[in-house]
């Protein structure tokens, strides 16, 4: 939690004023529209969120906090969308939230003029947006290009299938990465253009959230929709960062409801005629995952700080994705099999947070992939 406090520009662990007031404002929202229950009843709804709450975070300006106020946003920067998505985080919510702030960076770094001017203040306002990502080998390496795109007379001719593409039914825009001419190409995916048997609903483990398989064998789009090619690898490599960067902040929030769900169970539940919570063995553990917890979420805010910046940024931010993962992973693994047999069950909420961890940690690299990555940075 950094943030500059003097002319002498020394970084302090501490929250911005903007950070503070959105944390106020989120706790109170995500509180409010995210119980537990409707998070529940949301697991077998098609779409998987709320509409309305979605609209009312719409009006409350929260698409458009990152997104320069030119194109009709607030003006603020990435580190002011931490906090919202960690309370998203500690209350399981599911929205397009983050694909709507990764397609709107990804306009920011890469977009023709023409597609700031037209797109941005529709994502501020409100349009739901994702991002189509993912192929069939699931290199993390954005870079690592199977689907690709031709030229044909002024149209482009799209081939392949991505995976795991968030939200994809619900959103008005796709940004999709492709091979094109032998290097890397972003292009804007109108939701016109995607007919409904092009999106296929995955299963995958975390039930809170919704992700599909997209189809482009064939289709045809305007060259118009290409992306500034020359800034394609620099566009994806800030989209990795971005995106590790609020899967960092879910997980943090994640990990601090996990454990305290499972600090309300050992000071409810007896055994042998005394709280399971008095056990040594119990309480020690309990400890180290919030000590996990408590390092990660100074490594989140850390990165929050310094994601902008060239170098120290990257680092920060890897290092954020690491400790998340695996605190949120032993938060949710130690909170099972504190529930004991219940907790091995669907109906004990420790497996939402367990698979919600598991499908943050694979979701733009795992903790042993940023560290590799922050050895060749460090070292």
């Amino acid at each position: 939690m950094s943030a500059y406090i003097g002319p002498g520009i020394t970084p302090t662990i501490g929250l911005s004023e903007e950070q503070a007031q959105l944390i106020d404002i989120a706790a109170a929202f995500c509180r409010d529209k995210s119980p537990m229950d409707k998070v529940r009843h949301l697991l077998d709804d098609e779409a998987g969120y709320d509409p309305a709450v979605w609209r009312e975070m719409a009006d409350l300006g929260w698409m458009g906090i990152a997104i320069p106020e030119e194109f009709g946003g607030i003006g603020l920067g990435l580190g002011e969308v931490v906090p919202l998505v960690e309370y998203m985080g500690r209350a399981m919510m599911s929205s397009p939230f983050v694909g709507t702030t990764l397609a709107a960076q990804a306009l920011l770094r890469g977009g023709t003029q023409a597609q700031k001017q037209t797109l941005l203040p529709q994502l501020a306002s409100g349009a739901p947006a994702s991002l189509a990502l993912c192929e069939a080998h699931a290199d993390w390496d954005l870079q690592n290009l199977s689907c690709s795109a031709k030229a044909d007379g002024e149209a482009l001719v799209l081939s392949g299938t991505k995976y795991l593409v968030p939200h994809a039914a619900a959103a008005e825009l796709i940004i999709v990465s492709l091979a094109y001419e032998g290097a890397p190409a972003l292009v804007v995916l109108p939701k016109a253009e995607v007919a409904a048997s092009r999106l296929t609903r995955e299963k995958i483990i975390d039930d809170t959230q919704r992700a599909y398989a997209l189809d482009l064998e064939g289709l045809r789009l305007p060259k118009s929709a290409l992306m500034d090619v020359s800034l394609a690898g620099e566009t994806l490599a800030h989209i990795e960062l971005t995106a590790a960067l609020l899967l960092a902040a879910d997980m943090c929030g994640g990990a601090f409801s996990c454990l305290d769900y499972t600090l309300d169970y050992l000071k409810t539940r007896k055994q042998f005629g005394k709280l399971i919570g008095s056990y040594q063995s119990l309480k020690h553990t309990a400890v180290d995952v919030h000590q996990a917890y408590e390092r990660a979420r100074s490594h989140l805010y850390s990165a929050a700080f310094l994601v902008d910046q060239q170098g120290e940024g990257e680092m920060a931010v890897r290092m954020a994705k690491a400790e998340a993962g695996e605190a949120y992973s032993f938060a949710a693994d130690r909170a099972i099999q504190f529930h004991g047999g219940f907790g091995f069950t669907y109906d004990c909420d420790a497996q939402l947070y367990r698979r919600r961890a598991i499908m943050g940690c694979a979701l733009h690299g795992d903790a042993r992939y940023h560290r590799r990555k922050l050895a060749d940075l460090m070292f």
